[in-house]
């Protein structure tokens, strides 16, 4: 028997979105691994985490160590200039 670790599909997708902060801390991003988890929408995945982050709370976590409220600017429209 090997301690070899086989790398499926699913682990390549979740380290392909896989971020590494400033001092190599790894993260994900919600909006990211929310399809993951089958969410297909960022609205159906909004309670989930409110819970998850209460759990933290309760259990006596700094919320702030766990969880970051980001926001990610949407790019509206197309970049194609109009001729009047």
């Amino acid at each position: 028997m090997t301690n070899e670790i086989i790398t499926t599909s699913l682990n390549k997708d979740f380290e392909g979105i896989k971020k590494v902060d400033e001092n190599g801390v790894e993260y994900w991003e919600a909006r990211e691994l929310l399809p993951f988890l089958g969410y297909e929408k960022w609205q159906n995945a909004e309670e989930v985490i409110a819970r998850a982050a209460r759990a933290c709370i309760n259990s006596g976590q700094d919320v702030d160590n766990h969880f970051t409220d980001i926001s990610k600017m949407v790019k509206i429209g197309s970049d194609k200039k109009v001729n009047n």
